[in-house]
């Protein structure tokens, strides 16, 4: 049995959701929902959660039960000891990889979040702010105002502007990063180790159990102030919040034509393939699937534990975060503010960051307390992206500990180099933000795709539906739907076997911009570099904990026991 246990029901559930909930809630979820028309989003959305997510977070669960009760709590030795195989368990490599890449950049944004909080509550951004307006022509004091809230992100990351000269170079970068950011990541990295050190029961379990409660209630306080803005500005009686409630939520879709706001029929939005394959791309991200997270948390449930219901309760409180708050506040705030053909713009650029950190600054300037309400929301999501960066952490942790052999101390040491040397690569080695999007596409998108296809075709196909469906089974309190079966052999493989080859049709087959950027630009290039290196360090890795298995198993037999 692995050693570490959740201490509670509760306390499971609770941890779950926050590795679910984070900045894909919050950010990710209002920017991809804008960017495919609003709407007629929400229909693939919630789809795509019943097919797609919540199947694959029941297929995650069983299988690692499966694998806690068999002494393993890391992807590679659960996938080893479902088959049996010592080859199987090269599949986990990617359920390590995949996390701990995300972490890298991740824990970058992470910073950012506390950063900006800090900036809104200490005054430094209504400075900022202030200084531009002296600087402006007085007709255009409050754009200067608004503009310099919305750009202050590039100097605070040390993020330099394309072409905004190369005094430069990464020597620039290098001044404003440790000049703004640096300090915020730092603590941030000493805040995800010290919890992370402290295991399971007394880490990230004891920091959900405070943090989920923290981060409802500074949500719904500015759920509540967005609601009731009404009308702002009574010159323009469109830019209502009911308005912004009825582009989130009104089954029409929304498009730009030349700069121009155009209403989408309903069946017209649904027939764009574009928008299923940004609903599947959501729910993975937002709900912890394909990550190889679920699976190491549920190895460290007791036999008896009712698994189906803790899923379904964590999907379910993910989705309440996602679209009750993180949809809600951002959603109609933005449309009241920015207007709707601005925050489709934003969320079309394809970056959470730029309706998170570039739009809603402008949003805060004018909101009356916008100040104390922006760092309200910043500490929000930073609060949020703590209790998800945890859990990228502990995959690998796990597996370094019963794969190696290493302690603790020995196991949270390693890692912490290797996410260390990550994060510094992101943020330094490039001008713009060209290494966090690039390693956010092959991870966040290829990888988590490609792994989540494999465990649902692995559950069904090779651990086999009677095993695993027994497995998630055992000990649950609600009936599991009689169409779970049919769905997992047949509908989840076909659906994600069509989205995940239009993805590839659209993406990589067909010359995309991020190929373009492959075979031409050198620091895509060394970004792409750096994963396929980080993935054969984990495999060799692997292998190693593979020697070491069999020849603990081999020790066991030779004793007369069983491994």
């Amino acid at each position: 049995m692995a050693e570490e246990k959740w201490g509670s029901k509760l306390g499971v559930i609770l941890a779950v959701t926050g590795s679910a909930v984070g900045l894909g809630n919050f950010l990710r979820f209002p920017g991809v929902a804008c960017a495919n028309g609003g709407g007629a989003f929400m229909v693939p959305y919630i789809i795509a959660f019943v097919l797609l997510g919540l199947p694959i977070a029941w297929v995650e669960w069983a299988m690692g039960r499966y694998g806690g009760r068999k002494g393993y709590s890391s992807a590679p030795g659960i996938l080893r000891s479902i088959t049996g195989r010592d080859r199987t368990a090269q599949i986990g490599t990617l359920a390590l990889i995949i996390p701990v890449v995300i972490y890298m950049y991740y824990v970058s944004i992470e910073s950012w979040c506390l950063g900006y909080a800090w900036k809104y509550w200490s005054g430094g951004m209504r400075e900022v702010v202030a200084e531009a307006r002296l600087q402006a022509a007085p007709e255009a004091a409050e754009a200067a105002g608004i503009d310099a809230a919305k750009g202050y992100l590039l100097h605070f990351a040390g993020v330099v502007p394309e072409g905004a000269g190369q005094e430069s170079g990464n020597f620039r970068i290098l001044r404003e990063f440790g000049k703004g950011c640096l300090p915020f990541l730092m603590i941030c990295f000493a805040l995800n180790f010290i919890l992370i050190y402290r295991g399971i029961n007394r880490g990230i379990e004891w920091f959900c159990r405070w943090a989920m409660p923290a981060l409802l209630v500074c949500a719904l306080v500015i759920l509540i102030r967005v609601l009731t803005l009404g009308t702002p500005d009574p010159l323009h009686p469109e830019a209502s919040i009911a308005n912004g409630l009825g582009f989130m939520w009104n089954p029409v879709g929304h498009r730009l034509v030349d700069g121009t706001l155009v209403e989408v029929g309903f069946l017209e939005a649904l027939s764009n393939p574009q928008t299923w394959l940004a609903a599947a791309g959501q729910i993975f991200f937002s709900l912890s699937v394909g990550f190889g997270i679920i699976m190491t948390y549920a190895s460290y449930t007791k036999e008896n534990d009712d698994i189906a219901l803790s899923s379904l309760s964590a999907a379910s409180g993910n989705g309440f975060f996602e679209v009750a708050l993180g949809g809600m506040i951002a959603i109609p705030a933005a449309f009241v503010f920015l207007g709707p053909e601005s925050i489709i713009s934003a969320g079309e650029k394809g970056s959470s960051l730029s309706l998170g950190f570039l739009a809603l600054p402008g949003v805060f300037e004018h909101m009356p307390a916008g100040h104390f309400f922006g760092g309200l929301f910043f500490f929000l999501l930073f609060i949020a992206a703590i209790t998800s960066s945890l859990s990228m952490l502990q995959p690998a942790i796990a597996f370094l500990e019963e794969g190696l052999g290493l302690g603790r101390h020995s196991a949270v040491t390693l890692l912490g180099f290797i996410t260390a040397t990550g994060a510094l690569f992101v943020s330094l080695i490039s001008s713009g933000l060209t290494v966090l999007d690039h390693m956010d596409f092959w991870t966040a998108n290829f990888c988590i795709f490609l792994l989540a296809t494999i465990e649902v075709i692995f559950f069904a196909w090779v651990m086999g539906l009677d095993r695993g469906l027994k497995e998630l089974a055992h000990g649950a309190e609600i009936r599991l739907p009689r169409a779970l079966p049919f769905v997992l052999k047949y509908v989840t493989p076909a659906f994600l076997l069509t989205i995940f080859g239009s993805w590839l049709a659209k993406e990589v087959f067909s010359n995309g911009p991020y190929i373009k950027a492959l075979r031409s630009e050198p620091v895509v290039q060394l970004t792409v570099g750096f994963i396929v290196g980080l993935y054969v360090f984990f495999s060799i890795l692997v292998h190693i904990a593979v020697q070491r298995w069999k020849k603990k198993e081999a020790l066991y037999s030779e004793k007369g026991g069983s491994a």
